[in-house]
């Protein structure tokens, strides 16, 4: 590309939910293969330290895309944060109760008797007391030890916990990475409790006064998502050659394969990347409602999300 094309570029800022993991590796491969420059778009990829604080970013202004868990962001919606959903990536829900295989945790009545590790507050434990009464757990059935994200994995990987309450899609390959033993990631999702998970957020402002920017965005990442399924070593390549602290090459596959199933589901699996359907959308503002973070009044599906902006 040419200088001074380089400098006809409109700059757009993403904040994702987390450190740079598998998950996030279809947009720095699309970044890397000219996806964004190809529409005009110079994207700065900033890394994030929860899906709360992304969404509140976007809402804040300080950045114009997040890359954030769609129930983090119907929750603020519903507290009057202008933001809405564009896109999204993990269309089933990756909040699972993840231990190493050999605990033998691989329904939820194997969870009786064991001690689980938890982050109060975050999107999983939120979602927990539905997936227990779906299940037929009580709080007596087992133990709990309170933790950070980092806290978490720890636990596990000492045995002072027997699982914890996380994202399939990273704490998992974590655990295989330094224990060097498969893990068992038990679904929510196939459990009773599904939502849909990382979302591109932008703020409505945004919406209103540059719709273009968004669908140059849009379309450079259901392409960056296209690709990587059919090229998951080449995102992690990418990954790797970006942010060479982001883990271990294996760890990122690890990460980036358990993901690939979860950016469908059985509604959208016609649909290209990124693409949802309302009954998608409806089905996790039920899911919201019933563990108590939407009113019955929180569900009107163009509240939360938007297909305009999609190729």
């Amino acid at each position: 590309m040419t200088s001074a094309a380089s400098q006809s570029l409109e700059k757009a800022t993403l904040m994702l939910n987390w450190y740079v993991t598998g998950l996030h590796s279809p947009l720095i491969l699309g970044k890397q293969k000219g996806y964004f420059k190809e529409e005009g778009i110079d994207l700065e990829i900033l890394e994030g330290r929860g899906s709360g604080p992304t969404v509140q970013a976007v809402a804040a202004e300080n950045v114009m895309f997040g890359f954030a868990d769609l129930t983090s962001m119907m929750a603020l919606v519903a507290k009057g944060a202008p933001v809405i959903s564009v896109g999204s990536a993990l269309q089933t829900s990756p909040f699972a109760v993840v231990s190493l295989k050999e605990k033998g945790i691989e329904k939820p009545s194997d969870i009786q008797g064991r001690t689980i590790a938890m982050t109060p507050g975050d999107s999983p434990s939120q979602s927990w007391p539905l997936f227990m009464e779906k299940n037929g757990l009580q709080a007596s059935d087992f133990k709990t030890v309170s933790g950070d994200a980092k806290t978490k994995v720890n636990a596990v990987i000492t045995g002072q916990a027997d699982a914890l309450l996380g994202f399939a899609t990273d704490q998992g390959s974590q655990i295989e990475s330094v224990t060097g033993k498969p893990v068992t990631n038990m679904l929510f999702a196939d459990h009773g409790v599904n939502s849909i998970g990382s979302s591109f957020i932008v703020n409505l402002e945004t919406v209103e006064e540059n719709p273009e920017l968004i669908k140059k965005v849009m379309r450079a990442a259901t392409r960056s998502f296209e690709y990587t399924v059919q090229h998951p070593q080449e995102a992690v390549d990418a990954v790797r050659a970006s942010y060479p602290n982001a883990g271990s090459a294996e760890s990122l596959l690890s990460g980036l394969n358990t993901a690939i199933p979860l950016l469908k589901s059985p509604g959208s699996a016609d649909l290209r990347p990124l693409r949802v359907t309302s009954a998608q959308i409806q089905e996790t503002i039920k899911t919201m409602i019933a563990v108590g973070t939407l009113k019955t009044s929180d569900d009107d599906v163009s509240k939360y999300y938007t297909d305009a902006f999609l190729p």
